[in-house]
């Protein structure tokens, strides 16, 4: 910990990387400041994902697979992966620096699982200091597959796995219903991951900034982020809160602001390639004892249809997927919630879906599958973002990475001092 010569920082975002970036710093004793332009913490693609903290899901999309699966579905309103066909700079070029990254997929997906493991040891400790309730899980992911291709595909992907640690274990259509016994229908094989977990993030994230504000952290919520400046020596925050603009100046920045990200980027003099990805999901509202009884409690990864499942409390269901890669659209389309809808009707025929809240967020997702972790041009600049889909997984450990940076720069002098 560093108790002197505490830095003044500004953290730009309150999701789930915000908020434990947060966490993270003040707990290293620097003067942190957290921007975030709703008026609580989560509320954007923090707030209703698919609940998973899965190590078993590290494989990264950089496969030619993936590439002929969104051309294949490019016309299917219900496709799991949704390519709007308008071509654009950002989005041409995206795809550019995606085929590119393809070389490293292996590589990529060993590291993604490494970071996994280690966030789940940091998050679990955070947890439990904090005493932080989040409808945590440790019942395992099981990952369901109809067909013999994709399970072989899974072993093949499961010896990747364990290169970067994980344990994970094929398993019978017959020890299927022995882990998950509510799961209809007829399967090929699984894998089972028993580490893996699941939780509500927005719970966790609000949770997570309340304990970095006890640990002396200022969050400033309603806060428009409008422009950031740097000299490598100070960082201006430009924000806008009831209409009136406000400066505010820092030691050092560390932007985690989500699909924003690469417009801060560009204004500091980097380059972060975040494209957003829309997911998707619902949540089924548990509100008979039938239902309740009918609703998985292992959390489930169907292989095929791109969705995930987990359960929060006794009366709440999500099922959470897909990906559309349509710009900037936060629009909740009915076309691609009922699929989701359908398959819980398929899944598990005894739950309600009487009571379901429908809901998108959109995934700050990097070419390379890999979040952008550490410093930028400018001595004084930081980011934390472009986690993808596995943000809620790996929160934790880029955390605690940037943590370790920040705290590096500072400890060489290179971050100006400012008097606690």
């Amino acid at each position: 910990m560093t108790s002197h010569a505490v830095k003044s920082i500004a953290v730009i975002g309150g999701g789930i990387t915000g908020a434990t970036t947060a966490y993270a710093l003040s707990r290293r004793g620097f003067s942190v400041t957290m921007f975030e332009r709703h008026r609580y913490a989560a509320m954007e693609t923090s707030f209703a994902n698919g609940g998973q903290l899965s190590a078993s899901n590290a494989e990264t999309w950089t496969h030619w697979s993936t590439l002929f699966k969104g051309i294949k579905w490019m016309l299917r309103s219900d496709a799991p992966l949704l390519v709007n066909p308008r071509p654009s700079w950002h989005k041409l070029s995206w795809f550019a620096a995606f085929m590119a990254s393809m070389p490293r997929y292996h590589a990529n997906t060993v590291e993604t699982a490494r970071l996994a493991i280690a966030a789940r040891a940091h998050l679990f400790a955070w947890a439990e200091a904090e005493n932080i309730d989040f409808d945590l899980k440790r019942r395992g992911i099981l990952h369901i597959y109809r067909n013999r291709a994709g399970f072989e595909h899974a072993g093949r992907v499961s010896k990747m796995l364990a290169e970067g640690g994980l344990e994970r274990r094929a398993v019978t259509p017959e020890e299927m219903r022995a882990i998950e016994p509510t799961l209809a229908g007829t399967y090929y094989g699984g894998y089972y991951t028993e580490s893996d977990a699941t939780g509500d993030i927005h719970k966790f994230t609000t949770g997570i900034a309340a304990a970095a504000a006890r640990h002396g952290a200022t969050t400033l919520y309603d806060q428009q982020v409008t422009s950031i400046e740097t000299d490598g020596l100070s960082a201006r925050v430009t924000s806008i809160c009831d209409g009136l603009p406000a400066t505010r100046e820092f030691d050092a920045v560390v932007v985690c602001a989500g699909v924003a990200s690469r417009e801060f980027a560009r204004q500091l003099g980097d380059r972060v390639n975040v494209y957003p990805v829309k997911g998707y999901s619902i949540t089924v509202n548990l509100n008979d004892a039938t239902s309740q009884a009918a609703a998985p409690i292992v959390s489930l990864l169907d292989d095929e249809t791109k969705l995930v499942t987990s359960r929060l409390g006794d009366d709440r269901f999500r099922v959470a997927g897909t990906a559309e890669f349509n710009g900037i659209n936060r629009d909740i389309r009915a076309d691609r919630i009922r699929p989701l809808i359908d398959w819980v009707h398929q899944c598990f025929p005894g739950v309600s879906t009487r009571s379901v809240v429908p809901w998108a967020g959109l995934r700050p997702m990097m070419p390379d599958m890999m979040p952008r972790v550490g410093r930028g041009h400018a001595a004084n600049v930081f980011y934390n973002t472009g986690h993808g889909h596995l943000g809620w997984t790996l929160s934790a450990a880029t955390a605690e990475m940037i943590g370790d940076v920040v705290a590096e720069v500072a400890a060489h002098g290179e971050l100006r001092l400012a008097v606690a």
